[in-house]
């Protein structure tokens, strides 16, 4: 046990020095540590205590209490408005489902808490001055090394979403992981069969949310192969082309990597070449081709995401990007209007993003041009978007009541009309002035 000093926020401070007034241990625990120990600011904060549950009820008597973990020993506590959850010490028994203990044994010994835990990273507690460090766990951050506590195929046995997590904290804080751990990661990801597809999901975009993603996934692809089966053919695929100077599984992850750490951007980066494979060509000067690539990745995608439970929302904002990437824009007022009224503002500038990535990893030699290109076409985007353009239904200056007026009966024909009139607008083959299309539909009935 160390000294050392670390902000404790005041709510988790008072929690802390509540716990040890009664004469109980207490400590914060876990990521919030590893975080603190990092200068970074934790996104939340958990306590554990020698008291027991009904201890630990007892010494907050006077604050409103949430029992619904209290079968792991969990006591949610409301200080103010904030939800402070405070966990006894415990001891884990087996684990014969390979996602949770079967039972939790609780104890005295912060010590044997600490072990169960995942990585030595995550097992060091503290209060505001002294630290609890028995596995190394400050010496690990200081070398930037992930490594289990204790031995790490029973870690994994026990619960091998924490695969998943080693590989997410290896791309987000840039670490590399230890020999031994990484060994077993690969000896037991199988066992990744048991685990949620939520729970994967959700460490799968933790981790293409990362620093390092590029590294991380090149030195774990059979992982993610294993995860996204569809990955594979990607892998070592040579593209045969100039333009190309990475494999398409590199490519891709370059990709990732050179685009925000947004995950509807992201997602759509890991995806977007997922289909060359199935669309690659070699012409008659061993120059190889993708025609239709971007429609099949999407067609693939969507599968995908779908089997990973992605929200419907974000499926089809990335699949839409996806099949849009290849597409070619023309530095004109018309060609984006026509994309606008396709895809929407959101999206456009979502892709121009995507395009930019897109080129980034590909060769250097001939991006220049490329870019360039893709920055006049946004600065004609933000032209076009400042005259507050005709590209929805909505924006026509006549709508259906109009057209009945002017004598059309109620059906199809009304939107067929409209939709003309649309795209007439958008082609600026006539103002959008109720004037103007009103002169337009009388044409049409002549």
């Amino acid at each position: 046990m160390s000294t050392i000093n670390i902000n404790i926020p005041k709510k988790i401070k008072l929690a802390l020095d509540k716990l040890h007034e009664a004469g109980y241990e207490a400590y914060v625990v876990g990521g919030c540590v590893r975080d603190s120990l990092l200068g970074k600011e934790p996104d939340d904060w958990d306590i554990t205590t020698s008291a027991t549950p009904e201890e630990i009820k007892k010494v907050f008597r006077d604050y409103h209490q949430i029992d619904t973990g209290l079968k792991h020993g969990t006591v949610g506590i409301l200080i103010g408005r904030e939800l402070i959850e405070i966990t006894t010490y415990r001891i884990d028994d087996q684990y014969s489902d390979g996602r949770r203990p079967d039972k939790v044994y609780f104890t005295k010994n912060i010590v044997e808490d600490l072990k169960r835990r995942d990585f030595t990273i995550n097992a060091c507690a503290m209060t505001d001055r002294q630290i609890v460090d028995p596995f190394g766990g400050q010496e690990d951050l200081k070398k930037c090394l992930i490594r289990c506590v204790g031995n790490p195929v029973e870690r994994f046995t026990e619960d091998a979403l924490r695969i998943l997590r080693g590989i997410r904290f290896a791309s987000v804080l840039g670490f590399q992981v230890e020999d031994r751990t990484k060994k077993a990661m690969f000896e037991c990801m199988h066992l990744l069969k048991n685990i949620s597809q939520e729970r994967i999901t959700m460490e799968f975009c933790k981790t293409l949310l990362g620093e390092k993603v590029y590294d991380t996934l090149m030195e774990f692809k059979e992982i993610i192969i294993f995860l996204i089966p569809e990955v594979k053919d990607m892998v070592g695929f040579d593209q045969h082309n100039d333009y190309h100077i990475y494999d398409v599984y590199q490519h891709t992850l370059k990709s990732v990597e050179l685009i925000a750490k947004d995950i509807i951007l992201r997602s759509t980066m890991f995806f977007h070449d997922m289909g060359k494979p199935k669309c690659f060509s070699l012409d008659k000067n061993n120059i190889g081709h993708f025609y239709g690539h971007a429609e099949v990745s999407a067609h693939m995608a969507q599968k995908v995401l779908k089997r990973m439970r992605f929200s419907n929302k974000d499926i089809n904002d990335i699949v839409q990007l996806i099949k849009y990437h290849d597409r070619q824009i023309a530095l004109t007022s018309k060609s984006i209007k026509r994309l606008l009224s396709e895809i929407g503002e959101t999206q456009f500038k979502r892709l121009l993003k995507v395009k930019r990535a897109d080129n980034l990893a590909k060769n250097p030699l001939y991006t220049k041009e490329r870019l360039d290109k893709l920055e006049a076409i946004e600065n004609k985007l933000d032209a076009v978007l400042a005259e507050n353009p005709c590209i929805t239904l909505k924006d026509l200056a006549i709508d259906g009541h109009d057209l009945i007026v002017l004598g059309i009966p109620q059906g199809k024909d009304i939107g067929v009309i409209l939709n003309k009139l649309l795209e007439m607008v958008i082609n600026e083959e006539v103002e959008n002035t109720r004037e103007a299309l009103i002169e337009k539909v009388k044409e049409f009935l002549v």
